[in-house]
C-alpha cells in the first residue's frame, strides 16, 4: 500500500494513494489502522508534503563503492549513521531553492529511505527487518563548497529545501531488488542498482540500536551511488522502481 501526507484545506492530513486518487484518512497509518473518511482527490490536484516528519532523521554516507571511489575515500568497515535536520525537508513537486550565496557544485543524490514502524533497542537482524513500515525516496541535495569549507554539514546539507522526500511511503516492496534512476529535465544522468550497498538498511539498524532507540516515524536515508549537478530552471527526478518518482523543480533564491 502507499501512504502520504498531503495538504488539504490548509492543513496536513494522511492519505492512502490508490487508483490514481488520494483517499483522505483519519489518522497516521504508521502505528495504527487508519480509516478512509470518504473524501478523495485526483493526484493531479494533490499538494504533497514530506510523507513523514521524523522524530530523528538518520542518514548514511559512503554506502556505495563507486561513490567512495569517486571521492578517493576509504570504504567504511562498519555501518555508522549520521543525522540531518527536519527543516531541510520538502515534498514532491515542491521547489529546491538554491541559496544566492551558493557557488560551485550544487548536486543531487537519489536515495532509498527506510521508514521505521516500531520502537527498537538492541534489535536483531530479523527484528530490524520486521521493523520497517515502508520505503520512500529522498534527494540528498548538497552545496559542495560549503561542505568542504564548514566544520559541519549545517548549511551544505541542511539548508531549507535541501532534502526533498516522497511522494509516498510504499509498504509492499523489496527496495534492495530495485533500480534508482536520476533524471534532469527528463534526461537520465545516473542509474544504479538500489541494493548494491556496502551495508544494507538492517545492518545499520542493528548497529545503531546497540546505542540508541529508534522510534516509529524515524527515517534512515541509505546513501547514493552518484552525484548529479543541479541548475536553477531545471527539474530533477529520482525514480526508484517499485516505489515511484520524486520530482522537484530547482529555483534560484531571490532576495526581496
Amino acid at each position: 500500500m502507499r501512504y502520504s501526507r498531503i495538504r488539504v484545506d490548509g492543513r496536513p492530513v494522511w492519505a492512502e494513494i490508490a487508483d490514481g486518487l488520494a483517499h483522505i484518512m483519519d489518522i497516521s497509518p504508521i502505528e495504527t489502522e487508519p480509516l478512509r473518511l470518504g473524501r478523495r482527490l485526483p493526484l493531479a490536484d494533490v499538494d504533497f508534503l514530506p510523507p513523514v516528519i521524523p522524530g530523528v532523521f538518520y542518514a548514511v554516507g559512503f554506502n556505495y563503492r563507486s561513490h567512495v571511489e569517486h571521492y578517493g575515500a576509504k570504504a567504511p568497515d562498519r555501518p555508522e549513521v549520521g543525522y540531518r535536520a527536519n527543516n531541510a525537508l520538502t515534498g514532491h513537486h515542491q521547489p529546491i531553492v538554491k541559496p544566492a550565496e551558493v557557488t560551485g557544485r550544487f548536486e543531487a543524490e537519489g536515495e532509498v529511505v527506510a521508514v521505521i514502524g516500531r520502537t527498537l533497542r538492541r534489535a536483531s537482524r530479523s527484528e530490524a527487518q520486521e521493523s520497517i513500515f515502508g520505503w520512500t525516496i529522498g534527494n540528498d541535495v548538497s552545496a559542495r563548497e560549503w561542505q568542504h569549507a564548514d566544520r559541519t554539514f549545517w548549511r551544505s546539507k541542511n539548508s531549507d529545501t535541501f532534502k526533498p522526500m516522497g511522494p509516498w511511503i510504499e509498504t509492499d516492496v523489496d527496495p534492495l531488488a530495485q533500480t534508482t534512476t536520476v533524471r534532469v529535465d527528463g534526461g537520465v544522468r545516473a542509474r544504479f542498482a538500489t541494493g548494491d550497498m556496502l551495508f544494507d538498511p538492517f545492518d545499520f539498524i542493528v548497529e545503531a540500536t546497540k546505542y540508541l532507540t529508534m522510534h516509529p516515524g524515524d527515517v534512515l536515508w541509505m546513501g547514493a551511488d552518484s552525484n548529479v549537478q543541479l541548475e536553477p530552471g531545471r527539474t530533477v527526478e529520482i525514480e526508484i522502481s517499485g516505489i515511484g518518482t520524486l520530482s522537484n523543480p530547482v529555483l534560484e533564491e531571490r532576495h526581496p
